[in-house]
């Protein structure tokens, strides 16, 4: 068995943190990551440098990093603009973002649902081969405005958005972190039974309330083996009031590795790293992995 851990950290991870982050820090933590055995690394994204000032050196720290080998550096776009920028930068994988929900797409992206499925349709109809996509569909379980997602509304606007290309990777995000396990396993279930033969998945959790871990192991049980976390648990969406950190990269390793899952990942390099991260000025770090091991070494 094997899990593909997908790092996040340096997006997602970094765009709530107030100081800047010089782009040569960011390229040590990816360069970090890397040697510590992860290949999938999200590294930035082309949003409005306004809104996200963190990110505003996205382009250089992909040139910086191309050199390392079988990195899979992803880059998350909100709109046909993004894309473009990401494409002129030499971005070769996009994660275009929808959310399901349409308070929190207003939110996010200042449009409604509908006309970002139809710039969507365009945009992939126009990539250069060889271009990789990842659908992530925010708020796929529980918006920051509107609470619950029902799932028929969420399976209904995930059609519409397929409809335009199937045969993509789709991450199904709880961006608010109040997910439950069995809303997780049962929404997953249902994309499989539809999509599963076309369609790949990833699971992007938050631990805003604890179960991070849980939602993770839910969504595997489920069928989905690919998943995104942060080191050091950093993260959160600047664009959903109240929600905090990813799911800890260290804790989700440590996880599989219990469970007898392969993931690749150095484990005490991962740790490493966290701590690394969790310093950071102006981070507001989480997970459970590095307390519980720094813990067991004051203890002994």
């Amino acid at each position: 068995m094997r899990a593909t851990i997908v790092e996040v950290a340096p997006r997602d991870g970094f765009q709530p943190i107030g100081p800047f982050i010089p782009t040569e820090e960011k390229v040590a933590f990816v360069e970090a990551a890397h040697a510590a055995g992860l290949r999938r690394i999200e590294i930035g994204s082309f949003v409005n440098p306004k809104a996200v000032p963190q990110l505003r050196d996205t382009a250089e720290v992909l040139r910086q990093t191309a050199h390392l080998p079988g990195l899979d550096a992803q880059i998350l776009v909100p709109n046909a603009r993004g894309v473009a920028l990401a494409l002129e930068a030499g971005a070769r994988h996009l994660v275009y973002v929808i959310s399901a929900s349409e308070a929190h797409n207003r939110s996010n992206v200042r449009r409604d649902v509908d006309t970002s499925t139809r710039e969507y349709g365009g945009v992939v109809a126009g990539l250069p081969a060889g271009v990789k996509v990842r659908l992530n569909l925010a708020t796929a379980f529980d918006c920051p405005f509107d609470g619950r997602m029902e799932e028929a509304l969420v399976l209904e606007r995930l059609a519409r958005m397929l409809a335009h290309r199937v045969d993509v990777e789709v991450g199904l995000c709880d961006t608010t972190g109040r997910a439950d396990p069995d809303h997780v396993a049962s929404l997953v279930e249902r994309c499989l039974a539809r999509w599963g033969e076309t369609t790949r998945w990833v699971f992007h959790g938050h631990d805003t309330y604890g179960l991070g871990l849980a939602n993770v192991a839910a969504a595997w049980r489920a069928g989905i083996t690919a998943f995104d976390a942060a080191f050091g648990g950093l993260g959160g969406c600047p664009f959903a009031p109240g929600a905090t950190g990813n799911t800890a990269t260290e804790d989700l390793a440590w996880m599989f590795r219990r469970m007898g899952v392969e993931t690749g990942a150095d484990f005490d390099a991962l740790v490493r790293l966290a701590n690394r991260a969790a310093a950071l000025p102006g981070a507001s770090p989480g997970g459970r992995v590095r307390a519980a091991l720094a813990g067991a070494c004051a203890a002994s």
